[in-house]
């Protein structure tokens, strides 16, 4: 995949399936991840360059990106503008 303009490609990480203190959480209460692992970035806007890049560990906002599924997995697209951080 290649995005276009200042688009990203993320590969979400999977969904907790237990707390902390070691209780399974069902399919039904499960949260979206919000944290996932950047697979390609898109050139930019011609004024504006990206600050992301591949293989960096993301955070974005809840209902970021538009979800797709590509050989089996599943992706979000997203603006760089929806990535709220990059975790070291």
């Amino acid at each position: 995949m290649k995005p276009i303009g200042d688009r990203v490609v993320v590969e979400p990480f999977e969904a907790e399936e237990k707390t902390q203190g070691g209780i399974i959480i069902p399919d039904t209460v499960k949260e979206k991840p919000q944290k996932g692992k950047v697979i390609a970035v898109g050139p930019g806007k011609k004024d504006q360059k990206m600050t992301v890049k591949k293989g960096d560990v993301v955070l974005y906002g809840k209902y970021a990106g538009q979800e797709i599924q590509y050989q089996g997995k599943d992706y979000l697209i997203m603006r760089e503008d929806d990535i709220l951080v990059v975790i070291d």
